[in-house]
């Protein structure tokens, strides 16, 4: 007789992954009511926290001085049961394996939102682009590019760009996958409109982010017009998460980066943003940009905007994980914030999502909007870029436009109805569960069709 050997607990996240462990432990406490309900799906949650793949290589290259610098690369290929992995690249010394282990599972569930066949994954280096030449940057991005290339494809793995991966270093990589492979194919997204990107795809992730607000917004007969909105991060996301609510007639009275915020009580103009923008773009920061601006401009250094202001309507995180701690979600929720969307992945700590979660009963909550549904407008318009390149033609930028509000329209319609079937709150249901379970229950429904578990 055989004996059958006892189950073996699934471990995936080992306690030197904290991020992992976080977004985890995130998603697996918001499927509790499904898993009550059809328990089955128990086995599905131990197969799709372990990542199909794990690509790890060095990257050599040689810096202006002509000396050798090597940094880490790394692409995680979570799931591909929707389509080929998608995701973006991640250029900063921050990243590590934990960091995009947490980013690649969001990512699975923030594609299946969008309702395009993608997969999901996540990528990158320790290596960062600030204070670096051109030139140096050009050779780390086609050392990299000459190992990744061996591990993706149009129909494989189609990463992005992401922080510190803009058109410049898309356009390296491009063109050294393109000297490897000889072939001109859609293999990245973020790529400059000249030789095959999508007009909206820089605006996509900020404006999707709002776009997402105006549906929460319209639950309770509300709109963006003359809302105060504190902002965070003064990157692409934070820029047109900015410059959209200011054309929708709110007010944005903060920005912020790594060294500290900027809070204008009377709100910044569309002006400010562009100024922000060209300082960005060569790697400046706020502290320097202030000194240049009226009295109005208040510099607050290592301080992020949200316990800087008395009254709040909208809060939009848009600059890196765990930009929001208890403690400041129960500033925000003082200061009469009514509506949080996140624009970054993960950008509220569990204990901060605890502060929002428990106000769904009340009159006023403080309703959450999580990064995997809110900020999906950049996958949806990597998306449908991969469209365009695959027809070889160009939409224009009111089609790309009316797309993405369309796709956002739908994410929020998923996660009401699903919060609503699963969640708690009587007329505010929890949109974070709606959303992980919506998201979950399309890609364990395809894996079981594959045989990934039964």
């Amino acid at each position: 007789m055989l004996h059958k050997p006892a189950p073996v607990p699934c471990v995936a996240a080992p306690p030197a992954e904290p991020e992992f462990q976080q977004a985890l432990h995130e998603v697996e406490s918001t499927l509790a009511p499904l898993f009550e309900k059809q328990p089955e799906y128990k086995k599905a949650f131990k197969v799709i926290q372990i990542p199909e793949r794990l690509v790890q290589f060095r990257v050599p290259w040689e810096n202006d001085n002509g000396e050798v610098e090597v940094n880490n690369g790394f692409r995680v290929q979570f799931n591909s049961a929707l389509g080929p992995y998608k995701g973006g690249l991640r250029l900063h010394e921050s990243v590590n394996l934990s960091i995009l282990k947490f980013l690649g599972f969001e990512q699975i569930f923030k594609n299946a939102l969008t309702g395009l066949q993608l997969g999901g994954g996540k990528g990158g280096s320790d290596f960062s682009p600030k204070q670096r030449s051109n030139g140096e940057i050009r050779r780390f991005c086609q050392s990299f590019m000459t190992e990744l290339s061996k591990h993706i494809g149009q129909d494989t793995d189609v990463p992005a760009g992401d922080i510190g991966t803009t058109a410049l270093e898309v356009g390296y990589m491009f063109g050294q996958y393109k000297r490897l492979r000889n072939e001109f194919t859609g293999i990245l997204t973020g790529k400059a409109l000249a030789w095959g990107g999508s007009l909206i795809r820089p605006e996509a992730t900020g404006y999707g982010t709002v776009y997402y607000v105006v549906e929460m917004l319209k639950h309770m007969n509300e709109t963006v017009k003359g809302k105060r909105t504190l902002v965070s991060g003064s990157g692409n996301v934070a820029q047109y998460a900015a410059l959209k609510v200011i054309e929708l007639g709110g007010t944005v009275h903060s920005l912020s980066d790594s060294r500290g915020s900027v809070i204008n009580a009377d709100g910044f103009t569309s002006d400010d943003v562009f100024e922000v923008q060209a300082l960005k773009a060569k790697y400046g920061y706020l502290a320097d940009w202030v000194k240049t601006k009226g009295d109005k401009y208040v510099y607050h250094a290592g301080a992020r905007p949200w316990t800087l202001v008395d009254k709040v309507d909208i809060a939009l995180p848009c600059a890196t994980q765990n930009e929001v701690s208890g403690e400041e979600a129960k500033a925000l929720l003082k200061a009469g914030c009514r509506v949080l969307a996140e624009g970054s992945n993960m950008g509220s700590t569990q204990e901060a999502i605890d502060v929002y979660e428990s106000t769904l009963q009340t009159e006023k909550p403080l309703w959450y909007g999580p990064g995997k549904a809110a900020n999906s407008g950049g996958v949806a318009v990597s998306g449908l870029e991969m469209a365009q390149n695959s027809a070889r033609i160009q939409w224009s930028a009111a089609d790309v436009d009316a797309r993405l509000e369309d796709i956002m329209k739908e994410c929020y319609r998923n996660c009401f109805e699903v919060g609503q079937k699963y969640g708690a709150g009587k007329g505010y249901p929890s949109l974070v569960t709606g959303a992980n379970i919506a998201g979950f229950l399309k890609v364990a429904d395809a894996m079981k069709a594959h045989g990934d578990w039964y």
